[in-house]
């Protein structure tokens, strides 16, 4: 599993704490995921990580729910082969390997994926997820036996397919050692692959939901759709009037909701509104607050009367002040202090 990045989409909320195990809807990113592998009979899971692993492993530690979770530790970015190649190297892959994005929500079915892999005596298989709109994604486009013709940069013009790569790869280990060298950065999209088409590189019609969460935008989506239950998940059923209000938290006289996540020892001060927006831990609002489609990380404190609105990103332990503004899409970085009455924009 890919979980090196540094997730810069989502600053200022990943300068503390690493995208992998970014609070989501009460839980560690990453937890999801975990989930969902074990649902398919993984036992094992090795954690590619480079930026703030130790964050990473202090969070999931060595096992999950009987998931036996290892760590290989990038000293440098080594893009998305590299760190495969990296595991490889240190003797901890077997002859076939799931390589999966770490960054992507999703109830995609491995097991099939896997055994189209098997059918098809592909050399890799990707998963690829059909998308509304293609213009942030190169598509990859495949023939009626799902053989992989080509790898598609984004464009302006109309694509052939609507089908992107989803980040979910079977892969034999030959690919590995023949086409990704030792000790530097590789890319499996813009190197591996490629050389792949006509090769062996099969493509699997992947369906079901996904979604990438590297933007504030898809955070709060994939949040939202939790909310209302999709994926299924350990949250139980849920509807779109749900939220999520963690241990110790104090919201007497407060609005909170619909669609919204307190995390643990949070307190909203009375006639204060929260909306569809998350709450890290031990956050502080004040009275007569309005908070809506924003995301406040770890002991972020909002005085009394102040507004966060839609899109705003407030770093951990940042201060806003009585009647200040957080407008929308602003951004304040971690310890930062908005004066009483100052609108950031």
């Amino acid at each position: 599993m890919l979980a090196g990045g540094q997730g810069t989409r989502l600053l200022p909320l990943t300068y503390t704490t690493p995208k992998p195990v970014m609070p989501l809807a009460g839980r560690p990113f990453l937890t999801f995921m975990l989930d969902w592998l074990r649902g398919h009979g993984v036992t094992e899971v090795i954690l590619s990580c480079g930026f703030m692993s130790d964050g990473v492993r202090d969070v999931l530690g060595d096992m999950h729910e009987g998931l036996r979770l290892r760590y290989v530790i990038e000293e440098a970015p080594l893009g998305t082969a590299g760190p495969v190649r990296l595991a490889l190297d240190e003797g901890v892959l077997a002859e076939r390997l799931l390589v999966l994005n770490g960054d992507v929500l999703t109830d995609m079915d491995l097991t099939a994926e896997l055994a189209q892999h098997e059918r098809t005596g592909a050399r890799a298989t990707l998963a690829l997820i059909a998308v509304e709109d293609t213009a942030s994604y190169g598509v990859v486009p495949m023939d009626s036996e799902g053989r992989v013709e080509a790898f598609l940069e984004k464009s302006e013009g109309p694509a052939p397919t609507n089908r992107i790569n989803a980040g979910a790869y079977v892969i034999e280990r030959e690919v590995i050692e023949m086409a990704v060298p030792a000790g530097r950065a590789a890319s499996f999209e813009r190197e591996v692959f490629p050389a792949l088409v006509g090769n062996g590189l099969y493509g699997w019609p992947a369906e079901g939901y996904w979604v990438d969460i590297g933007t504030p935008e898809r955070y709060l989506e994939a949040t939202y759709d939790l909310l209302c239950g999709r994926p299924e998940s350990k949250l139980g059923p849920r509807d779109e009037t749900s939220s999520l209000i963690g241990e110790g938290c104090l919201t007497a006289g407060a609005h909170i909701g619909p669609q919204s996540v307190l995390g643990s020892h949070c307190s909203v001060g009375s006639d204060s509104t929260v909306e569809r927006s998350v709450l890290h831990h031990r956050v502080r609002i004040g009275a007569d607050c309005h908070v809506r489609g924003s995301v406040l990380a770890d002991r972020v404190h909002v005085g009394d009367g102040a507004r966060v609105e839609p899109g705003a990103l407030v770093g951990a332990g940042a201060r806003v002040g009585e009647g200040a503004v957080v407008a929308a899409g602003a951004r304040v970085d971690p310890g930062v202090a908005v004066q009483p009455g100052e609108r950031v924009a």
